[in-house]
């Protein structure tokens, strides 16, 4: 069992203290700058903390108060990876494969020309309806979310190529989870991960009285315009629907509870990094990991497998896993990653700028929370490959 309330000493877990001080000044400095109310890092290696601090004030239902360690945080689309590595636990135990008709697992989900969609093509943003809407305190009554399910109309051909699914799919996913299981969504996640790997401050739906610990959104920043895209010689984003109001809706009380499969987890950054410490012992079989994961089912599942697709904005290889992103070559830091990660590094990160990876070839894994939702998309991209780039670089000489 892991455990986020200890945290060790770095140069016993082969981190360069003097690189992780560098490292946390770096996270610090748009907070000290004003640009950010708070911000909270963990780094860890061999199951363990070897670093965590947290910085700046947070709005806590309305009340001002340093973030603090236990400080809990929305974690966006890292939420994609536990979603993941949930059904990955009903892959390893043969009650699900990813060639399975998704319509015929999900009551109604064929409605509108979906029903060749394959649960793959779920995990990889290809299966075709990025932009379905769905009002997130639906996913907690069945009738009502299905009936959303059945309505969904494709955006595009299923496998034709990939486009982002900022939440619908892994809704999907989720409800998949629940029905193979028989347990819901948040209770699968809290028994068959957080408890097992001793993650107390880890949670997909968060209940009412732990609401006080979760750090209130806000929007910092101006967005970039077109202008300022062309200035930089970037491709102007397509629309999506996180928007602003989207953005700030994750402080009601009733998306809090929800869960959001896709982007509505809630976690300190240190479980964050034990999370995914987890699964990198579990992927190598080491003694010192949770055994939830058997080291095949990790091989197979973040095998990438989204061959020659390309990310629709910059052209680039997205290279995809089951769910989360490998670093892969070189533009890794197109996908979320340093420069100093290897290609093995695996993770997914969050709106705003939140950071969750593992590098199988250093043993680190990084979380970095944040909940001031930074607007400029380029600066908040490049603040996130510098924090990763020094993270990824913390082993002793």
């Amino acid at each position: 069992m892991l455990d986020a309330g200890r945290i060790a000493d770095p140069e016993k877990l082969g981190i360069d203290p003097e690189k992780l001080e560098a490292l946390f000044e770096r996270a610090e400095r748009e907070v000290t700058e004003g640009l950010l109310p708070s911000v909270q890092i963990a780094v860890a290696r061999h199951g363990q903390i070897a670093g965590l601090r947290s910085f700046g004030e947070a709005q806590f239902q309305g009340k001002l108060a340093p973030a603090e360690d236990e400080t809990l945080y929305c974690i966006f689309s890292c939420t994609k990876a536990i979603t993941s590595a949930a059904a990955w636990l009903l892959i390893q135990e043969g009650k699900l494969d990813v060639d399975e008709i998704v319509a015929d697992l999900v009551p109604g989900f064929g409605e509108n020309g979906k029903g060749e969609i394959r649960v793959e093509q779920l995990f990889l943003h290809t299966a075709g309806f990025p932009h379905a809407p769905f009002r997130p305190p639906e996913f907690l009554d069945l009738e009502r979310r299905r009936a959303r399910f059945a309505s969904w109309r494709l955006n595009w051909e299923p496998g034709s190529r990939f486009e982002y699914h900022p939440s619908s799919s892994m809704y999907v996913i989720a409800d998949i989870i629940e029905t193979r299981s028989g347990l819901s969504f948040a209770e699968f996640v809290r028994e068959r991960i957080a408890q097992p790997l001793g993650l107390r401050d880890f949670h997909c739906g968060l209940a009412d009285e732990l609401h006080p610990r979760m750090a209130d959104l806000g929007l910092c920043g101006e967005p970039m315009t077109d202008a300022d895209y062309e200035a930089l010689g970037v491709p102007v984003p397509p629309v999506t629907e996180v928007t602003p109001e989207a953005i700030l809706s994750f402080n009601r009380p009733e998306v809090r509870r929800a869960g959001i499969p896709g982007g509505g987890g809630a976690c300190t950054a240190a479980d964050m990094a034990l999370f995914y410490q987890g699964l990198m012992l579990d992927a190598a079989g080491d003694s010192r990991g949770p055994g939830v994961w058997r080291p095949e089912t990790l091989s197979e599942t973040l095998r990438v497998r989204s061959g020659d697709l390309v990310d629709p904005v910059f052209g680039k290889l997205v290279h995809r896993a089951l769910g989360v992103v490998v670093a892969g070559d070189k533009e890794r830091s197109y996908r979320g990653f340093g420069h100093t990660n290897s290609e093995r590094a695996f993770g997914h990160g969050g709106a705003g700028g939140q950071i969750a990876w593992a590098d199988p070839d250093t043993g680190i894994s990084l979380g970095y929370c944040t909940n001031g939702y930074d607007q400029h998309a380029i600066r908040m991209a490049r603040r996130g490959v510098g924090i990763s780039s020094r993270a990824a670089a913390l082993l002793l000489p």
